[in-house]
């Protein structure tokens, strides 16, 4: 999608992620949009039982990840997430790692007490 779609709909789920953690908590990835880089994941690679080849390639996703200081990295599908996940565990990155529809659930208190396993201890109670 970052690149076959372009950046207009990179603006749109921009729009969303900060409509639903604000403005002010919103911090983007340097390079971004269409020429964002490839967490490394995706495309069957999160399940090929290669992880070292696959964290390696996601070592340039991981240090984009780490330069911007956020607490959390928002992914938008499982793959992403999985790996992203794993990255900042293998890598010792300290962030935390949520799916885009957690954090829109969380915003609309919809979110259950079981869908809350990654989020942080700042995070892991709002709306219960």
């Amino acid at each position: 999608m970052r690149k076959s779609l372009g950046d207009p709909v990179a603006e749109e789920l921009r729009f969303v992620v900060r409509s639903v953690v604000g403005e002010e908590n919103f911090v983007d990835m340097l390079p971004n949009r269409s020429n964002n880089f490839c967490c490394g994941g995706g495309g069957g690679f999160l399940q090929s039982g290669l992880a070292d080849a696959r964290r390696a390639y996601g070592k340039t996703k991981f240090n984009q990840i780490k330069a911007t200081n956020a607490a959390y990295c928002i992914t938008p599908c499982h793959n992403c997430h999985a790996q992203i996940h794993d990255l900042s565990e293998h890598y010792e990155g300290g962030y935390q790692t949520v799916h885009l529809w957690t954090l829109i659930c969380l915003s609309l208190g919809i979110l259950g007490e079981n869908e809350r396993e990654y989020l942080g201890s700042d995070l892991a109670q709002v709306g219960l």
